[in-house]
């Protein structure tokens, strides 16, 4: 009871931090997002988009798995730690120079746009960047010393969002995103190199990184499938629709993204370690996954709920009606981040008891329904009107949906067999929250046609929703909400 309870108080710690880290980071990014979409041309966008398509098949290259490796085995030495940053740099510095020669090749592919080269070489260097700072980075995440993680996040946020911002003012264009990704990736690696005071040695074993690649090789492959199912996409619609289209998906599935990762990044960061320490331990074991499916869900499903009925007043409150082609994409990828966020939590389960290559099995279920509803709606990515002219794009989405949907079924039923428990256990743990959230949201409707003021109908929507979802669940005498309380009063 000791070991559980101690366990428990780190675990909470350790979230904590990572929501203050994650918090604080959107906050910085949303005031400067909102301030470079309303000074940058729209199709300025479109081209960093393009270039982040190709960025992100190959950063997966460069991380390997090795972090999530590093953080599912339970002691790790020194030179091991060693072995895993030079195999990162080495890794890094080639994927760079391929992605530099194939600068001309990305262009192409985007109706020969020559924008794109200089962007992209000066982009891809954040490979080698990031590449410096994972072992960094994830030794503290395991030791569930996150406070660090959490300053060199905050400072280099702060110090590339005033980089983009002045060179924005300054007329730079797309520069200044790019610059922006640069700074950030810079700055947070010099960070952790000076204030931890960790230091690899001389010393590199191929053994070691075999090791290693036997649970990384598993989250490589897996993480390949979700990157091409999320990128993907992008691809497509730059292609086939053009670069402009392709900034209003760009937009959408940034401050989609921006909402679902951050609840991602935190319970994957806060919840790996401690089911890591359970893993062999079934009782425990499947007392943590039933405890962390319902505290997930009692944070998701309002959040993400309420970020779909808000979306139109919260577009022109930021940036009156120069992105309203992309309010409707942003509200079906926030769709899509339930189940993804579900599916993304239960891979942890999956992850602690070792069992990473079936994640790739769960991928491979998503990516063939994505194949198959990319294929159908092919025809109509293209396709606008006056009235919606990102249609073809809409329905492209719904296939994403379709496909998350499924991918988080099959990912539960895996998830759960591993955690010794059942199916619809999981989904009974998840219940509850959602209906709270949906009798929460149905007040917006009515609240819609009484409000014309964005600002005002904004404000009575968030407060009303928060309201009576707290209400619901108090009058249900809610555990998690309880302790979740407990937990923000706490001061460490």
């Amino acid at each position: 009871m000791g070991n559980r309870a101690e366990m428990k108080q780190k675990v909470a710690r350790t979230v904590k931090w990572s929501a203050i880290d994650k918090v604080a980071g959107v906050a910085l990014n949303i005031a400067t997002g909102i301030a470079l979409a309303n000074i940058l041309p729209r199709e300025d966008f479109g081209l960093v988009a393009a270039v982040l398509v190709f960025q992100a098949f190959a950063a997966i290259f460069v991380e390997g798995g090795f972090a999530t490796a590093l953080i599912q085995k339970k002691r790790i030495s020194r030179k091991e730690y060693s072995s895993v940053m030079w195999f990162n740099l080495a890794v890094a510095a080639g994927v760079y120079l391929i992605m530099y020669l194939c600068a001309p090749l990305i262009a192409k592919v985007f109706d020969n746009d020559q924008r794109l080269i200089p962007l992209g070489r000066v982009m891809f260097l954040t490979f080698v960047i990031n590449a410096s700072a994972m072992v960094q980075t994830s030794r503290l995440y395991k030791l569930m010393q996150v406070k660090m993680i959490a300053a060199s996040n905050a400072i280099a946020t702060i110090v590339s969002s005033a980089v983009a911002l002045v060179l924005a003012i300054g007329g730079f264009g797309a520069w200044a995103l790019v610059w922006q990704a640069i700074t950030l990736a810079a700055v947070k690696s010099g960070v952790l190199w000076i204030a931890t005071g960790w230091r690899p040695r001389r010393y590199f074993s191929i053994a070691d990184i075999r090791r290693f690649f036997k649970v990384g090789s598993g989250m490589l492959g897996a993480t390949f499938l979700n990157v091409l199912f999320a990128k993907i996409y992008g691809l497509i619609v730059g292609n086939r629709a053009g670069i402009l289209p392709l900034s209003y998906y760009g937009q959408a599935d940034k401050w989609s993204t921006m909402g679902v990762s951050t609840l991602l990044s935190t319970m994957t960061s806060s919840f790996l370690p401690a089911l890591s320490a359970y893993q062999d331990n079934k009782v425990e074991f499947a007392a943590a996954t039933a405890k962390m499916n319902r505290f997930a869900s009692y944070i998701m499903f309002p959040c993400l709920g309420l970020a779909v009925v808000v979306a139109t007043p919260l577009f022109h409150v930021c940036f009156g009606t120069k992105w309203d082609a992309a309010i409707i994409l942003f509200q079906l990828l926030m769709l899509r981040g339930v189940f993804t966020s579900l599916s993304a939590m239960y891979n942890n389960y999956i992850i602690a008891r070792g069992h990473t290559r079936l994640i790739i099995t769960t991928e491979i279920v998503r990516d063939v329904a994505a194949a198959i509803a990319i294929c159908v709606t092919l025809p109509f990515i293209g396709l606008s009107t006056t009235a919606e002219p990102t249609k073809g794009i809409a329905i492209l989405l719904w296939g994403q949906i379709a496909a998350s949907a499924l991918t988080w079924l099959v990912t539960m039923v895996y998830a759960a067999r591993l955690s010794w428990r059942r199916w619809w256990e999981y989904v009974t743990d998840s219940a509850p929250y959602a209906a709270s959230c949906i009798i929460a949201l149905l007040p917006c409707g009515v609240l819609a046609r009484l409000l014309a003021s964005n600002i005002w109908l904004l404000a009575a929507e968030c407060i009303t929703t928060a309201g009576i979802y707290l209400g619901v669940n108090a009058l249900l005498g809610s555990k998690i909400q309880k302790e979740v309380i407990s937990w923000l009063l706490r001061r460490s």
